[in-house]
């Protein structure tokens, strides 16, 4: 079997499957013959990918959707498909936490103006997300770790997500209340033809004036024009964007604004999380090695 380990993953990966096979890392010279392929976010396997892969067998999405892969062709093909979806949840989930505690805390600010040698301690009054409200759109694995997190700060939190009716944290509603009710807007959902452009003049139109959009899920939920006109004409207070429409984000209305916090998707980059990764990742291929994988 050759495994062909196409994105970063783990440095000790290579090593954990070498008994499964021959492992190669980031030569896709290597991919006429492969029969796993290793992805993140960056490969993306589309019909002529995987036509180049006539021996490929497994797709592993390191990470949680699958958006960049062509699953249907893939079926065609007899080409079986696994993500690890519950290995990022921790590490998005604390990195939505640490926009929220930036945004309020204006620490970027507070460290770019005191490392240029001005002492604003007077200027630089913040605010608390205790006893705000965060609406979460989609509440899955990630989503409800950042319940875990938002409580134990003192948030109220409401939720809403067609699919899921009760949750043991969140109060579940509906999009308008959450729209219209939340301090905090932060987005859990995949990227399909139902949550395309979701947020969008009309729904930004809803929000209150003084509300954080945040997005750690996929970039083309939100209209990104629509945001950035938004938050030129302060009918949005800010934003945390760690995904985008087109990645790297050249060209995007986003990038520049005074008010808002980008990232470069790193959402998942903890090296706890690239092991967690990692063992599933190796768990899938023993599955596939003896034929146990479906």
């Amino acid at each position: 079997m050759k495994i062909l380990i196409a994105d970063k993953f783990g440095e000790d990966l290579p090593d954990k499957l070498a008994k499964y096979g021959e492992v190669v890392s980031e030569d896709m010279s290597q991919l006429k013959d492969a029969d796993v392929l290793l992805v993140r976010s960056k490969t993306r396997p589309d019909k002529e990918f995987i036509d180049s892969a006539p021996n490929l067998k497994l797709i592993i999405r390191g990470g949680v959707g699958i958006d960049n892969i062509d699953t249907a062709y893939c079926k065609e093909k007899g080409i079986l498909v696994h993500n690890t979806p519950s290995a990022s949840a921790i590490a998005v989930a604390e990195l939505v936490m640490a926009q929220m505690l930036t945004i309020q805390r204006r620490i970027v600010e507070a460290h770019n103006s005191t490392n240029a040698g001005q002492w604003e301690k007077k200027q630089l009054k913040g605010a608390e997300i205790y006893q705000k409200t965060l609406g979460l759109i989609g509440i899955g694995r990630i989503a409800t770790e950042v319940a875990v997190r938002a409580k134990a700060f003192g948030m109220d939190i409401i939720s809403y997500d067609p699919y899921v009716k009760t949750h043991d944290i969140a109060r579940m509603t509906t999009l308008e209340e959450v729209l219209k009710s939340s301090d905090f807007i932060s987005l859990h959902i995949p990227f399909t033809e139902e949550t395309k452009d979701l947020i969008n003049k009309e729904t930004l139109s809803l929000m209150k004036s003084n509300v954080v959009i945040l997005n750690t899920a996929r970039g083309k939920v939100i209209n990104e024009q629509d945001l950035a006109d938004a938050l030129k004409a302060g009918t949005i207070r800010y934003a945390a964007i760690d995904v985008y429409q087109k990645e790297p984000p050249e060209g995007s209305p986003l990038i520049g604004l005074d008010n808002i916090l980008v990232t470069p998707h790193i959402g998942a980059s903890t090296g706890e999380n690239l092991q967690r990764i990692g063992q599933l990742v190796e768990k899938l291929v023993g599955e596939l090695s003896r034929g146990e994988l479906s």
